[in-house]
Protein backbone atom coordinates (compact mmCIF):
# COMPACT_ATOMS: atom_id res chain seq x y z
CA UNK A 1 0.00 0.00 0.00
CA UNK A 2 1.68 3.16 -1.40
CA UNK A 3 -1.01 6.07 -1.10
CA UNK A 4 -4.28 6.62 1.20
CA UNK A 5 -6.72 9.15 0.60
CA UNK A 6 -9.17 10.16 3.53
CA UNK A 7 -12.08 12.75 3.17
CA UNK A 8 -12.06 15.09 5.84
CA UNK A 9 -14.69 17.74 6.54
CA UNK A 10 -13.94 18.87 9.91
CA UNK A 11 -17.01 16.55 11.47
CA UNK A 12 -16.35 13.99 14.28
CA UNK A 13 -16.55 11.15 11.47
CA UNK A 14 -14.16 13.19 9.62
CA UNK A 15 -11.57 12.96 12.72
CA UNK A 16 -11.78 9.77 13.56
CA UNK A 17 -11.48 8.70 9.67
CA UNK A 18 -8.28 10.94 9.83
CA UNK A 19 -6.60 8.87 12.69
CA UNK A 20 -7.21 6.02 11.26
CA UNK A 21 -6.34 6.61 7.98
CA UNK A 22 -2.63 8.50 9.67
CA UNK A 23 -2.41 5.50 11.73
CA UNK A 24 -2.53 2.98 8.29
CA UNK A 25 0.06 5.50 6.58
CA UNK A 26 2.72 5.41 9.44
CA UNK A 27 2.21 1.38 9.46
CA UNK A 28 2.46 1.24 5.77
CA UNK A 29 4.78 4.27 5.47
CA UNK A 30 2.66 5.16 3.10
CA UNK A 31 1.91 8.78 1.60
CA UNK A 32 -1.52 10.17 2.51
CA UNK A 33 -3.03 12.70 0.66
CA UNK A 34 -6.20 14.32 2.75
CA UNK A 35 -8.92 16.01 0.57
CA UNK A 36 -11.62 18.61 1.70
CA UNK A 37 -13.95 19.33 -0.18
CA UNK A 38 -16.35 22.04 -0.53
CA UNK A 39 -19.87 23.18 -2.43
CA UNK A 40 -19.63 24.83 -5.76
CA UNK A 41 -18.75 28.31 -5.60
CA UNK A 42 -21.83 29.40 -7.88
CA UNK A 43 -24.88 29.83 -5.62
CA UNK A 44 -28.33 30.68 -7.23
CA UNK A 45 -29.33 34.26 -7.18
CA UNK A 46 -31.94 35.17 -4.67
CA UNK A 47 -35.78 35.49 -6.13
CA UNK A 48 -37.25 38.43 -5.19
CA UNK A 49 -41.33 37.98 -4.08
CA UNK A 50 -42.34 41.17 -4.59
CA UNK A 51 -44.91 41.75 -6.96
CA UNK A 52 -44.27 44.14 -9.51
CA UNK A 53 -45.60 47.90 -8.83
CA UNK A 54 -45.78 46.71 -5.26
CA UNK A 55 -44.35 49.53 -2.34
CA UNK A 56 -41.43 49.16 -0.30
CA UNK A 57 -42.42 49.75 3.49
CA UNK A 58 -39.65 50.01 5.86
CA UNK A 59 -40.19 47.60 8.86
CA UNK A 60 -41.76 49.28 11.89
CA UNK A 61 -39.09 49.77 14.81
CA UNK A 62 -39.79 49.60 17.84
CA UNK A 63 -38.84 51.64 21.45
CA UNK A 64 -38.29 55.69 21.22
CA UNK A 65 -36.56 57.28 18.48
CA UNK A 66 -32.81 58.50 19.00
CA UNK A 67 -32.57 62.51 18.65
CA UNK A 68 -31.84 63.26 14.90
CA UNK A 69 -34.19 60.94 14.38
CA UNK A 70 -32.01 58.18 13.26
CA UNK A 71 -32.10 54.49 13.94
CA UNK A 72 -28.44 52.93 14.43
CA UNK A 73 -27.64 50.05 11.75
CA UNK A 74 -26.77 46.83 13.30
CA UNK A 75 -23.29 45.20 13.26
CA UNK A 76 -22.88 44.96 8.93
CA UNK A 77 -23.36 41.09 8.54
CA UNK A 78 -20.27 38.51 7.90
CA UNK A 79 -20.80 37.15 4.85
CA UNK A 80 -19.76 33.02 5.32
CA UNK A 81 -16.33 31.99 3.98
CA UNK A 82 -15.86 30.98 0.19
CA UNK A 83 -16.10 27.25 -0.47
CA UNK A 84 -12.32 27.40 -1.16
CA UNK A 85 -10.81 29.31 2.19
CA UNK A 86 -13.31 26.73 4.35
CA UNK A 87 -11.85 24.06 2.73
CA UNK A 88 -8.28 25.70 3.62
CA UNK A 89 -9.49 26.08 6.89
CA UNK A 90 -10.65 22.44 7.37
CA UNK A 91 -7.11 21.32 5.83
CA UNK A 92 -5.48 23.77 8.56
CA UNK A 93 -7.44 21.57 11.60
CA UNK A 94 -6.36 18.08 9.55
CA UNK A 95 -2.74 19.38 9.51
CA UNK A 96 -2.93 20.08 13.74
CA UNK A 97 -4.48 17.33 14.19
CA UNK A 98 -1.74 15.29 12.33
CA UNK A 99 1.00 16.91 13.92
CA UNK A 100 3.49 14.42 15.23
CA UNK A 101 3.11 11.98 12.98
CA UNK A 102 5.62 10.86 10.92
CA UNK A 103 3.81 11.03 7.10
CA UNK A 104 4.11 12.09 3.77
CA UNK A 105 1.21 13.83 2.98
CA UNK A 106 -1.04 16.27 1.00
CA UNK A 107 -3.56 18.28 1.31
CA UNK A 108 -5.90 19.16 -1.46
CA UNK A 109 -9.00 21.42 -1.78
CA UNK A 110 -11.30 20.07 -4.12
CA UNK A 111 -15.20 22.44 -4.76
CA UNK A 112 -18.22 19.86 -5.97
CA UNK A 113 -19.80 16.80 -5.15
CA UNK A 114 -17.98 15.26 -2.10
CA UNK A 115 -18.10 11.50 -3.23
CA UNK A 116 -17.95 12.14 -6.80
CA UNK A 117 -14.89 14.66 -5.85
CA UNK A 118 -12.70 11.79 -3.20
CA UNK A 119 -13.45 9.62 -6.06
CA UNK A 120 -11.80 11.30 -8.68
CA UNK A 121 -8.83 12.26 -6.73
CA UNK A 122 -8.31 9.07 -5.67
CA UNK A 123 -7.94 7.88 -9.59
CA UNK A 124 -5.79 10.80 -10.35
CA UNK A 125 -3.60 10.11 -7.25
CA UNK A 126 -3.40 6.43 -7.96
CA UNK A 127 -4.67 5.92 -3.96
CA UNK A 128 -4.59 2.02 -2.91
CA UNK A 129 -7.32 2.94 -0.18
CA UNK A 130 -9.93 5.55 0.07
CA UNK A 131 -10.67 6.51 4.00
CA UNK A 132 -14.21 7.82 5.10
CA UNK A 133 -15.97 8.68 8.27
CA UNK A 134 -19.31 7.01 8.37
CA UNK A 135 -22.22 8.89 10.39
CA UNK A 136 -25.67 7.33 11.23
CA UNK A 137 -27.57 8.64 7.97
CA UNK A 138 -31.27 9.02 8.50
CA UNK A 139 -34.31 7.97 6.72
CA UNK A 140 -34.22 10.93 4.38
CA UNK A 141 -30.28 10.98 3.83
CA UNK A 142 -30.56 7.99 2.31
CA UNK A 143 -33.75 8.06 0.34
CA UNK A 144 -32.25 11.45 -1.02
CA UNK A 145 -28.98 9.45 -1.42
CA UNK A 146 -26.84 12.21 0.74
CA UNK A 147 -24.57 9.60 2.51
CA UNK A 148 -21.27 10.46 1.12
CA UNK A 149 -19.62 7.50 3.05
CA UNK A 150 -21.81 5.08 1.36
CA UNK A 151 -21.85 6.73 -2.34
CA UNK A 152 -18.08 6.42 -2.12
CA UNK A 153 -17.86 3.04 -1.37
CA UNK A 154 -20.62 2.17 -4.00
CA UNK A 155 -18.66 4.52 -6.63
CA UNK A 156 -15.13 3.57 -6.39
CA UNK A 157 -13.28 1.07 -8.04
CA UNK A 158 -10.64 1.28 -5.09
CA UNK A 159 -11.04 -0.37 -1.26
CA UNK A 160 -13.00 2.24 0.69
CA UNK A 161 -12.78 2.04 4.51
CA UNK A 162 -15.53 3.41 6.41
CA UNK A 163 -14.39 4.42 9.97
CA UNK A 164 -17.59 4.52 12.42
Amino acid sequence: MKTILVGYDGSDAAERALQRAGEIAEAFSARLIVVSVSGSPYVPAPVSTLKPGAELVPPAIAGPVPPGGTVPLSAPVQAPPEPEELGRRQLERAKMSLAGRKLESEYVVELGDPAGCLVEVAEQRDADLIVVGSREHGFLDRLLGRSVDESVARRSERDVLLVH
